[in-house]
């Protein structure tokens, strides 16, 4: 009954604390909730329509709702870098960081089971995955894999930092005994996480352009920069509006990590095009089709042209010390990192698998209005439950929430 009065007390204190803020808060906090009504608005339209109120078709079945899923287990994947140091390497320059990073994993991994229920339709259809009643199909088919590890991820990234919370909020210390054997866990289960997602792909023999070696390791290259240079912008809001100090330094031992890992992405990326263009066959028609075009079609030159070049040049700038270390640089290589990730591991991997089809014919895809605005809706949801998730952890880590015993 103690425990559950402290819960409750937190409960009432939390809400207390995200209702209250500054107006930049209060406009932030306005203006996601009007996205997400758009997104709301844009869903009930799909739900009376069905999947041909999308750009989706037979011959192309995933689109803009799969990119993002796949984008985002690898931004969740990515606390890894952050809990690692902190808990098992016992790094105290993480310290402080690590618990935002675990806020933006939960709220990715919410953001994926979003993308899959507008993808399948529905929720309606949600119970086929469900197992003793629907098709579960467990082990035989990778999505259920898939569907055991993002869940069980969700469940450790909401528990561990739940659990160090609640100590900090009775103004206790959590115990390591209890909180690391999960971290330690974590971090094999973050791979996990990217590498099924990447089989899941990896293991369609009639998609040519998906059944490659590289693919997953590519992943956790791309999750390791893409992710990490996520956490760097919000730790750069954060530090700008909140009393939450992060140090220069932790920012700069991120940096490194985006670093390398974009690194190692970038020849990743040229070994796949060696691969694919210098002795061509005639399974690097996707490639062909991504990268110049096939047969006159070439909905997503725009998009592949766009993310290469972000890509390779804030690779570069972030190669050199001098350059990383000033943080206005550092920030805007982030960000084109992020958005050329995005949009490389989104569209540019999804969507010229299915591109030419089996037979050879081609189906371009772009996404409707539809598609787009339940796509701007569930970041705007992810971005809600991050703004509460990580007000209420620097409220408690801030000394701001504490529990306050009547009887006392």
């Amino acid at each position: 009954m103690g425990a559950f009065k402290v819960f409750r007390s937190l409960v009432v204190d939390s809400l207390d604390t995200i209702t209250k803020g500054s107006k930049k808060y209060h406009l932030w906090m306005g203006f996601l909730i009007l996205v997400m009504l758009i997104g709301m608005y844009c869903y009930s339209i799909q739900l009376e329509e069905g999947l041909s109120a999308t750009g989706m078709s037979d011959r192309v079945s995933w689109g803009l709702y799969i990119s993002n899923f796949t984008f985002l287990v690898g931004v969740a994947a990515a606390a890894v870098m952050l809990v690692m140091p902190t808990y098992v390497l016992k790094d105290i320059d993480f310290k402080q960081a690590v618990l935002i990073g675990e806020g933006l994993a939960v709220a990715a991994l919410i953001m994926c089971l979003a993308f899959v229920v507008a993808d399948m339709g529905g929720p309606s259809v949600l119970w086929h995955m469900i197992p003793g009643i629907g098709v579960f199909n467990f082990p035989n088919s990778m999505l259920t894999w898939d569907v055991i590890v993002l869940n069980g991820y969700l469940f450790i990234n909401i528990s561990i930092p739940f659990y160090i919370l609640f100590k900090h909020y009775q103004n206790k210390e959590a115990k390591k005994s209890v909180y690391v054997p999960g971290a330690i866990i974590s971090v094999f289960w973050a791979v996990g996480i990217h590498l099924v997602t990447a089989f899941l792909y990896q293991g369609l023999q009639a998609r040519p352009f998906w059944n490659n070696a590289l693919l997953g390791p590519r992943f956790l290259a791309s999750a390791f920069a893409a992710g990490p240079a996520l956490i760097i912008l919000v730790l750069a809001v954060i530090r700008s509006f909140t009393a939450f100090k992060i140090e220069d330094k932790t920012i700069k031992k991120i940096a490194m990590i985006v670093t390398v890992a974009a690194q190692i992405n970038l020849i990743m990326l040229v070994s796949e095009l060696f691969k694919e263009f210098y002795a061509p066959t005639h399974h690097s028609e996707s490639a062909y089709y991504l990268f110049f075009g096939l047969h006159g079609k070439n909905a997503l030159l725009p998009w592949i042209w766009t993310a290469i070049p972000l890509n390779v040049l804030a690779t570069v700038i972030l190669t050199f010390n001098k350059f990383r270390n000033n943080l206005k640089v550092l920030y805007f290589c982030c960000f084109m990192l992020f958005v050329a990730i995005w949009i490389e591991k989104g569209f540019g991997l999804i969507v010229p698998g299915f591109i030419p089809g089996p037979y050879g014919k081609i189906v371009e895809y772009l996404p409707t209005g539809v598609e787009i605005g339940v796509t701007i809706g569930i970041w705007a949801m992810g971005a809600f439950i991050f703004t509460i998730l990580a007000k209420t952890a620097i409220g408690i880590e801030l000394g701001e929430l504490r529990y306050k015993d009547k009887k006392a």
